[in-house]
């Protein structure tokens, strides 16, 4: 951690950043990031529709 003194000596902690990575223009997201997006999006969409049925 980076810290810093401020004025009447009080310090000030600032975290590490990690890196950025940068995807090149060809890079392409995976089927398994897909398969990750898609059963996300069935999870999300049967909570709700469970919590209408609870609620209803």
């Amino acid at each position: 951690m980076q810290v810093t003194e401020e004025d009447g000596g009080k310090l000030n902690a600032f975290a590490r950043e990690p890196r950025m990575v940068v995807m090149e223009e060809g890079e392409r997201s995976t089927s398994q990031t897909k398969l990750l997006l898609i059963g996300g999006a069935v999870l999300v969409l049967a909570l709700v529709g469970l919590a209408a049925g609870i609620s209803g």
